[in-house]
Formats: structure tokens, sequence, C-alpha cells
């Protein structure tokens, strides 16, 4: 655990169990003896290997399964690391957080990386350590951008600087890509006012329960187009257009509208209480199984997913 106020986000390239441990354990037994908060955010394998190997210190370790906590991988900022943040305010924190791991859909993959690199404005002023592992099974391109989205690197055990670290302006606005787009056969509703909201729910709801997504997630879908459509509204000045369809086991409701979102941390930051803008993206974060999205001067499309399993 580092004693500077400056901010450490290290990647560990990890291969085997052996490995992940020698370099997470004493990560996490020197933060306890300090007596810092201290948090373990991974898959459910990695964080039983850190429980087992730590043995009776690990109940003091708060531990989060990544798997659902980070589903959504825009989630993981707001919810897992500055909620235990916050939690633990005015103390530096020493965290272990996977973000991507063997299984990440291709659709989570940019988010993952995009996340990764938003972590180093986030909290750069932080006076704790971020310590990430990513598997070294994953594809190459994977660990190149892991290394680019991480100032220090440690792989066999030897820390050092990265030598394609990028600045996180720069790795956000290369993965902000025109999205996979729908069968232009598809239905599609256009709103304009707030009048159009109550039959834009029934749109989605109607298309997402005929998927076969149960009653709940329909209900959590419905409100996270709500709010993507009242921001359209009120601050892109709308029109906006609606689509809802299957792939690869979600159900997705795509929102597209002339609006333009500068800010790459909307949606993982809580705006300030004077605002009357920036939440929608954050509560369909939290609502949705995973977010994306692409946005220039002109044009924004918005996807959200839901498993339908």
């Amino acid at each position: 655990m580092t004693s500077s106020a400056r901010f450490v986000h290290d990647a560990l390239l990890y291969g085997t169990e052996r490995e992940y441990l020698a370099a997470t354990v004493p990560f996490l037994s020197d933060s306890l003896a300090a007596g810092t908060p201290t948090l373990i955010a991974a898959p459910p394998r990695n964080t039983a290997w850190v429980t087992r190997a730590l043995g009776a210190v690990a109940e003091k370790v708060q531990i989060v399964d990544m798997t659902i906590d980070g589903r959504n991988p825009n989630r993981i900022i707001p919810a897992v690391i500055r909620s235990f943040v916050d939690e633990h305010a005015g103390q530096p924190f020493a965290i272990v957080a996977e973000a991507l791991w063997p299984g990440r859909s291709d659709a989570e993959y940019p988010v993952c990386i995009q996340h990764e690199a938003m972590v180093n404005v986030m909290f750069a002023a932080a006076a704790g350590t971020m310590l990430c592992p990513c598997d070294r099974a994953l594809e190459p391109e994977a660990l190149a951008d892991i290394c680019r989205t991480h100032p220090m690197v440690i792989v066999g055990g030897e820390r050092g600087p990265s030598r394609s670290y990028a600045e996180p302006a720069t790795v956000v606005a290369e993965f902000n890509t025109p999205l996979p787009r729908p069968d232009c056969t598809l239905p599609v509703m256009n709103f304009a006012d707030i009048d159009d909201l109550p039959r834009l729910r029934e749109f989605v709801g109607r298309h997402a329960g005929a998927a076969g997504l149960v009653h709940d997630r329909s209900i959590d879908l419905q409100m996270a187009a709500n709010e993507i459509a009242t921001n359209t509204i009120r601050h892109a000045g709308g029109p906006g257009e609606a689509r809802v369809w299957v792939r690869e086991g979600h159900v997705i409701c795509e929102i597209t509208d002339a609006g333009h979102i500068a800010d790459p941390l909307a949606g993982r930051q809580a705006p300030p209480l004077t605002s009357e803008a920036g939440r929608g993206l954050l509560v369909i974060n939290y609502l949705c199984d995973l977010v994306r999205g692409y946005s220039v001067p002109g044009v924004t499309v918005i996807q959200m997913f839901m498993r339908l399993n």
C-alpha cells in the first residue's frame, strides 16, 4: 500500500493461481496490517483463491462479486469503487479490482477498456492504490489494452512502467465508435415530447415481453428507456427514435437522437446536486446489464442490454 497521496493504478498480468496470489495476497495483507480499508472485487473463482490464502484475516476484506456488481462495466466506478471510497472518506484505500476476465462478451469488452481508462481520471487525486489483475489467457489485444490503461504493470513478479500507457481521453475516444445496428426492418417508434413517454414505455415493454424478458426486468428496461428519452427531449431538443431487438441472449433497447454527450465520465459519477442533468445515464447503468454508447456532435446512440436468462 502506498503511503503517498498519489493514486496508484497497477495492472497485474497473471497466468496461474500461484502468480495471482503472489501479488494479491501481500498487497491485501499489507493494507490490512496498516489498517487501510481493503476491497477485492473479482469473479468468484479468484475471490475464493484469495479467501483461502488469507485465512482468518479474509473476514476483514470487503469482497464483491464482480460478475454481479460489475456485470455492467459502466457501473463499476459508481457502484463498486466510488461507493467503497466514499464509505471510507478521508482515508487511503487498497482495492483489487478485476473488471475484465475470460468470458466477457465482445459487447462488454470496449466498455471495460473505457472503464479502466476513466479510473485514472476519476481517482487521480485520491490517496489509494488499485491493483487490477488480468488473466493472460485473454487475447493479446486485450492484454495490450490493459497495458495502455495502467501506468504500471506487474509481470512475473516484476513491476515497471507501462511502455504503452496512453492518455485516458485518447483511449476513450478510440472506443467511441459506431455501434452494431439492428435489422433495418425493425419497428421504430418516434418520439418528440414528454407526452410520448407513456407510449414509449408501452412500446419497449411490449417488444421486450415478446422476446421473453421477465416482467421485472422488462419494467427496468422501460424505466431505462424512459430516462434516456427524457434526456433526448429535455437536453438534446428531441426528436428521437427507439428500437428493440434480441441479440446473443440479450434484449437490446436503442435510443437515437441528435444530441452530443461530451463528458466521458457521464453516467459513471453523480452530477452536482445543483445540476439538472446527468442523472439519466447513471440511473440506466444501475438498471441495465450493459450500456453502450456512441456520441459525436449531431448524433448519440445509447444501447441498453438486458440478459434474457
